[in-house]
C-alpha cells in the first residue's frame, strides 16, 4: 500500500483510551508517517506513557520496533496548525489532564469533548434563556459551549443519565442532558453522544437517544442527536463556520513550564491543608500554606505567588473578600485563584466568577481533578507583577 502521513489526537492517556493504539494497524507499514499528539503536564512524556504499555510484560512488539515513523508532540491550549487544518485544543473537566478539539477545515468544524464533566452541579440561572452563553452559571461550563460553537458536529462524552451522575460525581463524565444543553446554546447541527457505560446494553442506549430526542424538543431546539456505535458514519457539511474568535497559537513552553511553581493554600482546615500542600508538592511545585485571609494577603504582599488555591468559607475575612482584594491591586489582578468550596449553588458561584475567581472546584474533590484543575489554572495565566502595592481596607 501507499505510505500515508497522519496525525492521532489522544485526549488524554487513561488506559480506555489508548489499549487500542497497540493495535493499529497503520503502525505496522513501512514507510507509514505517524504523528500522535495529547496533553502536555502529565506525569510522563506521551512516549514514556504508550511505550509502557508496549512493554514486552504486556505486548509482544515494543513500540521501537515498530515499522512506521513515530512522531510524539505533546499539546497545550490554544490553536495548532496541522496540515490544512486548524486544531483548537482546549482542557476539559477530567480527573486526568485531558483536552478536547476542535478541528477546522474546509468551512466546517468538528469538535471531539471526551471525557469531561460539568463544572457546576447548577448548570442554568433560575431563568434560562437556551440562545446565549451568559444563561449557564459556571464560567468553565460557558467556555466549553463557546467551544462547540457553531460546529457541524460535535462528539460528547455522554456516559450517565441525570439518575446515574448523582452517585458518580467526580468521575469525570457528562450526562445527556448536559451534552445536549450546551449544545443547544453553541448552535450546534449535529451532536453524537459517546463514551456510553460498560453497564448499558443496546436497549439501554437507545432510551438514552430517545430521551435525548426529547430533551432537545424541550429546549425547542431542532437538533439532530444520535448515540454514537461502532462504524458510524456522519456527513459533515461546510456551513461557513468561523473560526473560534479570541484563540491564539499555542505556546510550546516544554513539558516542565506546568511543574516547580510557587502555590499558596488558604484554608482554615489543617488537614485540608496538608493534603493539598502533599498533593501539590509530589506534582512538583513549592507550595506555601496559610490559614486565614489575613496571613494569605500579608505572604501575598510579600510575594506574589504563581496560583493561589483559596477557601470560600474561612472565619473573619473569608475566601470572596480575600479576592475581592486581590482584583482591586494591581500586581494581583491577573493572578490565577482557583476557589475551594462545599458551596455549589448560583449565588455563590456567580459572586465568586464576578470578582475575578480563575476556576471553582468542590468540595469535596479527588487529588487528580485537584493535580488537572492546578495545571488548567497555571497554563491560562498571564504575567503578573511583584512589586509591592497598598491594601483595600474592607472594614
Amino acid at each position: 500500500p501507499k505510505p500515508i502521513s497522519a496525525t492521532i489526537l489522544l485526549s488524554h492517556t487513561h488506559w480506555d483510551h489508548i489499549q487500542g493504539f497497540p493495535f493499529f494497524a497503520p503502525l505496522f507499514v513501512p514507510g507509514n508517517q505517524i504523528t500522535v499528539c495529547g496533553p502536555e503536564g502529565s506525569g510522563h512524556s506521551l512516549r514514556e506513557v504508550l511505550s509502557g504499555q508496549m512493554e514486552f510484560t504486556y505486548f509482544p512488539v515494543e513500540i521501537g520496533q515498530l515499522p512506521a515513523t513515530i512522531t510524539f508532540r505533546e499539546l497545550g491550549e490554544g490553536a495548532h496548525e496541522i496540515g490544512d487544518a486548524r486544531i483548537v485544543a482546549q482542557y476539559l473537566h477530567h480527573p486526568a489532564m485531558t483536552l478536547g478539539y476542535r478541528v477546522e477545515a474546509d468551512g466546517a468544524a468538528v469538535v471531539y469533548l471526551c471525557d469531561h464533566e460539568p463544572f457546576s452541579e447548577t448548570l442554568w440561572h433560575d431563568h434560562p434563556a437556551f440562545s446565549h452563553a451568559e444563561s449557564i452559571v459556571h464560567e468553565g461550563d460557558r467556555r466549553h459551549a463557546r467551544f462547540m460553537a457553531g460546529a457541524g458536529l460535535v462528539i460528547h462524552d455522554a456516559q450517565y443519565t441525570p439518575e446515574e451522575y448523582l452517585s458518580k460525581k467526580n468521575w469525570g463524565h457528562s450526562t445527556y442532558e448536559y451534552a445536549v444543553g450546551l449544545a443547544a446554546v453553541a448552535g450546534v447541527r449535529q451532536l453524537a453522544l459517546t463514551h456510553h457505560d460498560p453497564t448499558h446494553d443496546d436497549a439501554f442506549v437507545e432510551a438514552i437517544e430517545k430521551r435525548a430526542h426529547g430533551y432537545a424538543e424541550q429546549l425547542g431546539y431542532a437538533l439532530r442527536v444520535c448515540c454514537a456505535y461502532e462504524g458510524l458514519e456522519l456527513a459533515v457539511e461546510p456551513n461557513s463556520v468561523r473560526q473560534l474568535a479570541s484563540t491564539p497559537l499555542a505556546p510550546h513552553p516544554g513539558r516542565n513550564a506546568l511543574r516547580g511553581n510557587h502555590i499558596l493554600v488558604v484554608d482554615d482546615d489543617p488537614d485540608l491543608r496538608t493534603l493539598v500542600h502533599k498533593a501539590l508538592s509530589q506534582d512538583g511545585h513549592i507550595v506555601s500554606e496559610a490559614s486565614t485571609g489575613q496571613e494569605a494577603l500579608a505572604l501575598i504582599d510579600a510575594q506574589v505567588p504563581d496560583l493561589l488555591v483559596l477557601d470560600l468559607l474561612m472565619p473573619k475575612q473569608g475566601g470572596l473578600e480575600v479576592l475581592k482584594v486581590l482584583r482591586f491591586r494591581p500586581a494581583t489582578a491577573a493572578l490565577p485563584v482557583l476557589v475551594l468550596t462545599a458551596l455549589d449553588d448560583e449565588a455563590n458561584t456567580r459572586a465568586g466568577f464576578d470578582l475575578g475567581a480563575t476556576d471553582y472546584l468542590t468540595k469535596p474533590f479527588s487529588i487528580p481533578q485537584l493535580a488537572a484543575r492546578v495545571r488548567a489554572c497555571l497554563s491560562r495565566r498571564e504575567p503578573v507583577e511583584t512589586s509591592r502595592t497598598p491594601t483595600l481596607d474592607l472594614r
